[in-house]
C-alpha cells in the first residue's frame, strides 16, 4: 500500500473511492473518470513542489533504489565484491553489465528496501572500503575501456568511529581523484538523495544527471537546521536555503541535465521511470563516446576545478 504525503490528501481520497468501486462491475466508467481526475491532480501537485516536499519525495519508502534500476535497465549483471584490502561494503554495489548490448561498469549506493536489507546495506552510507571498491571498479573500467555509470542515493558517507579510523575522508578524496583521472566515459545519476561527500565520491563525472524530484546538497536540511538554528524545527527553511533541488543544481551548473519524473513521482511508476532513465543514459554515453578521451578527461578536470567560480 502506497504511503501518502500530507500534500496528497486529494489523491488519497480518490484512491479510496476507486478501491471501493473496484468490485462493482458497473462502475468502470466512474473509475476511469476518477483515474483521469487523479492524474490531473498529481500533475498539478508535482509541478509545484516546494524544496521540502521534494526532500520528502526523494526519501519516499517506495522510491526505486539503485538495485531496482540495475535490474530493469541493464542485462547480464555480474556483481563484484570487496576492496581487496579490508572487506566488502554492501552500501556500494557494482560490477559488469550490459545496456543495449554495450558492456559497461555500473556502481551505486544502495539503501535497501526493508529493514533487513537496509541494515545489510547500512542505509546506503558507505565506509572507506566502499569507496575503495568503487576505485577498483573504475580501474577495471579503464583496463577494459568500458563506460562507467553510477547511481547516487545516500544521505552521506557513514560517520561512525570505525569508518573514521580506517580513513573515511581519505577514501572519499581518493575516489574523487580516481573518477577525475579515469580515461573512460562517466555518467552519474542522482536518483534520490545526494548527500555531501558521500555522494560526490562516486558522482565526479562527465555528465551528472538528476531525477526531477531528487536532491543534491552539502548537508541535509535537518543537519543544516541543527547547526544554524540549534534546532531541528527549521527543516523547511533549511531546505529552501540550501538550493538542493534539481532545478537549483541545474541553474548553478552543479549538474548537467534533469530527467523528468512521471507525475506522482518515481515511486508510483518505477518501470516507466526506469525506461526514461535508460534513454537518457544511452543518449549521454553515445554523445561522450564521440569525444576524444584525453579531451574528455581534461574537460572533466576543468569542470570541477571551475565549479566554485560558477556558483
Amino acid at each position: 500500500m502506497i504511503k501518502y504525503f500530507d500534500f496528497e490528501t486529494e489523491v488519497e481520497k480518490i484512491d479510496t473511492l476507486i478501491k471501493d468501486l473496484d468490485n462493482d462491475n458497473h462502475s468502470s466508467s466512474k473509475i476511469e473518470k476518477l483515474k483521469l481526475e487523479k492524474n490531473k491532480i498529481l500533475e498539478k501537485i508535482y509541478s509545484n513542489l516546494t524544496p521540502w516536499q521534494k526532500v520528502q519525495v526523494s526519501r519516499h519508502i517506495d522510491r526505486p533504489h539503485t538495485l531496482d534500476y540495475l535490474k530493469i535497465i541493464f542485462e547480464d549483471l555480474i556483481f563484484l565484491h570487496g576492496d581487496k584490502k579490508y572487506a566488502d561494503d554492501s552500501a556500494i554495489i557494482g560490477g559488469f553489465a550490459k545496456i543495449n548490448n554495450q558492456s559497461v561498469i555500473v556502481l551505486g549506493t544502495e539503501k535497501g528496501s526493508d529493514m533487513e536489507s537496509r541494515i545489510r546495506h547500512n542505509f546506503g552510507m558507505a565506509k572507506p572500503e566502499g569507496y575503495r571498491k568503487a576505485q577498483r571498479l573504475v580501474s577495471l573500467a579503464e583496463k577494459f575501456n568500458l563506460p562507467i555509470i553510477t547511481f547516487v542515493d545516500t544521505a552521506g558517507a557513514f560517520p561512525g568511529k570505525d569508518a573514521e579510523e580506517r580513513g573515511q575522508s581519505e577514501s572519499i578524496a581518493s575516489s574523487i581523484l580516481f573518477f577525475l583521472k579515469a580515461k573512460t566515459q562517466i555518467v552519474s545519476v542522482i536518483i534520490g538523495e545526494g548527500g555531501s561527500g558521500g555522494a560526490i565520491g562516486i558522482a565526479t563525472s562527465d555528465r551528472v544527471l538528476m531525477l526531477e524530484h531528487s536532491i543534491y546538497s552539502v548537508i541535509s536540511p535537518e543537519g543544516c537546521s541543527s547547526i544554524l538554528w540549534k534546532s531541528t524545527n527549521y527543516n523547511q527553511e533549511a531546505a529552501n536555503t540550501l538550493k538542493l533541488t534539481s532545478q537549483d543544481c541545474k541553474n548553478y551548473k552543479i549538474i548537467d541535465d534533469i530527467i523528468s519524473e512521471i507525475p506522482g513521482g518515481a515511486h508510483r511508476h518505477p518501470q516507466k521511470q526506469a525506461l526514461l532513465l535508460k534513454k537518457s543514459i544511452e543518449k549521454n554515453i553515445s554523445e561522450l563516446k564521440n569525444i576524444e578521451i584525453n579531451e574528455l578527461v581534461s574537460s572533466r578536470k576543468k569542470k570541477y576545478l571551475n565549479i566554485t567560480s560558477e556558483i
